[in-house]
């Protein structure tokens, strides 16, 4: 019997939009911060303003406008990234459950890229003016953003390093060890998950052609490394993924 495809949709739907533990989003420390390690995320006191789902294509901000929040994952995946003055796009990063997004308005009133939604996507939104209050106001809060901000600083020179001293091998395998670092950091799976973008934007955001994407994953499929079915990929052999990221 084949199953029938509207509820292959919803039962993916479903399980796109199950919410991420709160313990494990990257604003938890925060939220406990201003209500105490007992805090009741339900509860509107709560830095949270708003939790918003977004579907498949939905754009969160855009560069140019006025960004008065920034976004915590609960559930689903967001690109960001940045327009040439020639009308192309480079992709600065793939953001998933658990992690934040528009940090850098902290310090500017207008945003300087643009997050777009790779698939069903619920986010909790903190107005930019109220965190900036309780970081004055509580010095634990000021530590946990000053935390959330060196780690992105750290993501961005191992970006720079992927795009700069290494190969292809090498930066497609760096670039599925960090997913593989992330969803385990988030208590998922950090051998079997979602690359919810698509080839050609794991292209553009390593530098290499879209074809050289889809070969070195034929590649490693071939040596044993991996699987993969559609988007999902099942890592096999996590040492010598780790080896070909080394150089």
């Amino acid at each position: 019997m084949i199953p029938d495809q509207s509820v292959l949709a919803r039962d993916a739907a479903n399980e796109a939009c199950s919410p991420i533990s709160c313990k494990n989003c990257g604003i938890f420390g925060l939220c406990r911060e201003v209500n105490g390690p007992d805090v009741d995320l339900s509860l509107p006191e709560t830095i949270v303003k708003f939790r918003k789902l977004y579907k498949r294509g939905d754009v969160l901000y855009r560069a140019g406008e006025p960004q008065r929040d920034i976004f915590a994952i609960r559930s689903g995946s967001v690109k960001t990234y940045v327009m040439t003055d020639d009308g192309r796009m480079q992709i600065t990063g793939f953001h998933i459950s658990g992690e934040l997004l528009g940090l850098g308005s902290v310090a500017a009133i207008y945003s300087a890229s643009e997050a777009r939604v790779l698939e069903t996507t619920m986010v909790c939104e903190v107005p930019i003016d109220v965190l900036k209050k309780y970081c004055e106001d509580v010095p634990s809060v000021r530590q946990q953003v000053i935390n959330i901000m060196s780690q992105e600083i750290l993501d961005n020179h191992e970006l720079m390093l992927l795009l700069g001293k290494k190969n292809a091998d090498e930066r497609l395998a760096t670039f599925l060890l960090g997913f593989s670092r992330r969803f385990q950091k988030r208590s998922y799976s950090p051998t079997k998950f979602n690359l919810s973008m698509s080839r050609s934007d794991i292209g553009n955001y390593l530098g290499m052609a879209e074809e050289t994407v889809c070969r070195v994953f034929t590649r490693f499929q071939d040596d044993g490394l991996l699987t993969t079915e559609r988007r999902q990929v099942k890592i096999l052999d996590l040492a010598r993924l780790k080896a070909i990221a080394r150089g």
